[in-house]
């Protein structure tokens, strides 16, 4: 019998299908680093979570018996993946489950800071007065506009796919080319799906939406530069990492007037959240629930124990990097 060690919350379904033939530790709250510390000498595999401090000095404590380090996420920036190898411990993720639960979040803060939703709702629910008028809470329609995404991956383009429903012009920038077939088969009335570089993204775009995993290069990805490239009428959406973008510099912009408004999910200290933000009616801040379904949690939850249970069984993992 192997030796689980679960450093989060997870579901109960995910737990009871570990302990028909494992030994399953936590699985209830977030362990803290020296929680984590205290186990990871004498378990078999890892079910990991976002938040986990797994870099190189966590690994080095790792027994012998550490086969697997199996991440209930698609990121893995805390991980340190070279340290792991070099232990011989596989990790995995959990891709191509969560994307279209993603795309939706990230489509939903898009409608709701354009539309001004959140703050109508909060206008409502403080029992503001109002009436129905002409020129009463007037938001920015996205008919014909253009939304820029960074990182074309599954989830960028099941973003792209969505906004082509919804009648706007995609472009994007990435390290490569893109089958954009998915994106320009969905409306034949949007201009055909270009990649461009992300300066002109950033200049002609409506709408930016980050999809880019955070890496050395990517981190502050939008920063003070990049705001001030950005159209003032234009709006930010970040269901990606809060570290790709400079919270500081946004709330810079926000302030003066150099972009319209922002939709976020994640933060550069999460779940600490720059003060100012929450003072701002132009933008709608979320907990980072941009996989948040319960059918996409079961099936990450599912996919990393499959990942555990291969290599255990001496297997690769499924979804290994």
């Amino acid at each position: 019998m192997a030796r689980i060690l679960v450093t989060a919350p997870q579901l109960p379904e995910a737990l009871d299908l570990l302990t028909v033939t494992h030994e399953v530790i936590g699985g209830q709250e977030f362990m803290t680093r020296d929680e984590i510390a205290s186990y990871i000498g004498g378990v078999d595999a890892i079910l990991s979570a976002l938040s986990d401090p797994l870099d190189a000095e966590m690994i080095s404590l790792a027994g012998p018996g550490l086969k697997i380090i199996a991440q209930c996420a698609a990121g893995f920036n805390n991980i340190d993946v070279a340290a792991a190898k070099q232990r011989g411990i596989q990790v995995s993720t959990t891709p191509g489950v969560l994307h279209e639960a993603t795309a939706d979040t990230a489509f939903m803060l898009m409608l709701m800071v354009t539309r001004r939703a959140g703050e109508a709702e909060r206008w409502v629910r403080d029992h503001k007065p109002w009436r129905y008028s002409h020129t009463f809470m007037l938001g920015t329609g996205l008919q014909g506009a253009q939304l820029g995404i960074i990182g074309l991956g599954q989830i960028g383009e099941a973003m792209g796919r969505r906004a082509a429903v919804l009648g706007m012009d995609v472009v994007y920038s990435s390290r490569s080319d893109k089958d954009l077939s998915a994106i320009d088969g969905v409306n034949p009335d949007t201009a055909p799906t270009r990649r461009v570089e992300l300066g002109e993204l950033l200049e002609t775009s409506d709408v930016v939406s980050l999809h880019c995993p955070l890496t050395p290069e990517t981190r502050h990805i939008i920063d003070a530069a990049a705001l001030a490239q950005m159209k003032d009428t234009a709006f930010l959406v970040n269901t990606a990492r809060g570290a790709c973008v400079d919270e500081a510099a946004l709330v810079d912009a926000l302030n003066s007037g150099s972009i319209a408004g922002a939709g976020l999910d994640v933060y550069e200290d999460e779940p600490t959240i720059n003060p100012a933000l929450y003072e701002m009616d132009n933008v709608v801040l979320l907990p980072h629930i941009g996989s948040a379904t319960r059918q996409t949690r079961w099936m990450m939850s599912k996919l990393a124990i499959d990942n555990i249970t291969d290599v255990l069984a001496g297997r690769p993992a499924r979804t290994a990097l």
